[in-house]
């Protein structure tokens, strides 16, 4: 065989296991409203929704986090109940253009 036809059978059995390999999981950790990024805690939107939602389902209110990140308004109404709770306020100053110093 030729070496040229030996690395298209090696590149070719490298291709075929790279396809049938296991990805690695790509969830997003988020801690009390920080995303655990290479063990450093970074206070994103995303994480900061959820825990909105989890703080809204302890007031009472059936709230989910993809439901608050994917209508503005749902998040107003989230927030008009559970905004004066302190683990979210920073989330809800957002909410509410204007209100800071309220």
């Amino acid at each position: 065989m030729s070496k040229v036809r030996l690395f298209h059978i090696g590149f070719v059995t490298l291709g075929l296991a790279a396809a049938f390999a296991v990805p690695a999981e790509a969830r997003i950790e988020c801690h009390d409203g920080y995303q655990i990024v290479q063990g450093h805690a970074l206070a994103t939107p995303y994480c900061q929704d959820d825990l909105l939602a989890r703080v809204a389902r302890e007031h009472g209110m059936k709230a989910t986090a993809q439901a608050i990140r994917s209508n503005p308004n749902y998040k107003l109404e989230v927030c008009r109940l559970a905004g004066r709770d302190i683990r979210v306020r920073e989330n809800c100053i957002n909410a509410f253009p204007g209100s800071r110093g309220r």
